[in-house]
């Protein structure tokens, strides 16, 4: 029964995948939130929620592993494409400077024109010009890298750490079972060398984050495997300083013309799977609110659902938006949002620290 599954999550008990599939039956949403929101709170002394004030940069739309879900990326004979020249990166890191930012989320698309000099030059540059921390690259970003460079997998980890790479993002993880990439994103990494990546970089002393884009071709039984399998690193490594579910936006993507998947994910669904990754995923202490994706209401909800950070100010994001959906706020707005939802709002670091 899923009310014996939330008394044996508060009671500190690990529930199991079979468990967790069975949380999604439940009609009770609320309750389901409240035993989430329980879990969130014990994982601070206070009621604190998080925030962080960085950019999203994507220094190249150019991409060529055609991912169905993605509305952002270009080919590069599109009139469209593009690298950004390095003085424009750093018109973009400076303004993130000037409003108190300390971070940069640097991504882009898989192009076969930058190998690893390209990413060692501009990390170094990076790091030579601004004091700023360099969360870049996601595990298919650096597994092209390493491929098209022809170098292993430690030593491209091992060249970009040494270049000034300081943490990476958990971008194209989409939904860790095998089955579904081979429909949304046939040419992009296995389910096994997304973490591969993560492991080693842990290893190495990396932090990153974990994410799961859901709400496409996927059953409720692969999003709980990909769950299992997030937890499962977790256990081994500890490197995982944040879990970051999201929603597939369908805006002019081919996934939603081919699948015919053209509504968004609900705000009750995003709310329910928000809740049960934070039933089941005891060994995180920090789940975000999606609040670029659904708006800064459901994103005040989901602190009553499990998450406990609202994630970046988001000064730039492009992926997102080339779906269709557009959700800006400042620092300001942010800190309102957790206070007019009865938390105090801390900023904080890629590590969770407060600064």
């Amino acid at each position: 029964m899923p009310e014996a599954t939330l008394r044996k999550a508060l009671g500190g008990g690990r529930i199991t995948p079979e468990e967790a599939l069975g949380l999604f039956a439940m009609k009770d949403t609320l309750l389901l939130g409240n035993v989430a929101g329980r879990l969130a709170a014990g994982k601070r002394e206070e009621p604190v929620v998080t925030y962080i004030v960085d950019r999203n940069i994507n220094y190249t739309n150019i991409c060529v592993t055609d991912c169905t879900f993605c509305a952002f990326y270009r080919k590069e004979r599109d009139e469209d494409a593009y690298v950004l020249p390095f003085e424009t990166l750093a018109q973009k890191i400076e303004e993130t400077l000037a409003v108190g930012g300390r971070q940069i989320l640097l991504q882009g698309g898989h192009n076969i024109n930058l190998k690893i000099d390209y990413f060692e030059d501009l990390f170094k540059r990076i790091k030579a010009r601004y004091d700023i921390h360099l969360h870049a690259l996601s595990p298919p970003e650096i597994l092209h890298t390493s491929r098209i460079s022809r170098l292993s997998l430690e030593e491209t980890l091992s060249r970009l750490i040494a270049a000034g790479l300081d943490s990476i993002p958990g971008g194209g993880a989409e939904i860790l079972v095998d089955r579904v990439r081979r429909r949304i994103s046939p040419l992009k990494c296995t389910s096994t060398q997304w973490l591969e990546v993560m492991e080693k970089a842990h290893g190495l002393g990396l932090p990153t984050t974990a994410t799961m884009m859901f709400g496409h071709v996927e059953t409720l039984e692969e999003r709980v495997e990909h769950l299992r399998l997030i937890r499962d690193l977790q256990d081994k490594t500890g490197g995982f300083t944040a879990f970051i579910p999201w929603p597939f936006q369908p805006g002019n993507t081919e996934l939603s013309q081919d699948s015919g998947i053209h509504h968004a994910v609900t705000g009750l669904d995003y709310l329910k799977t928000l809740a049960i990754s934070r039933i089941f995923l005891d060994n995180f202490d920090a789940l975000q609110s999606s609040w670029v994706t659904l708006g800064p209401k459901i994103g005040q909800v989901a602190l009553y659902y499990g998450a406990n950070d609202m994630g970046s100010t988001m000064l730039e994001e492009n992926v997102v938006r080339a779906a269709g959906t557009v959700h800006c706020l400042n620092e300001d707005d942010l800190k309102r949002l957790i206070a007019d939802s009865g938390f105090i709002p801390r900023r904080r670091n890629m590590r969770y620290d407060f600064v």
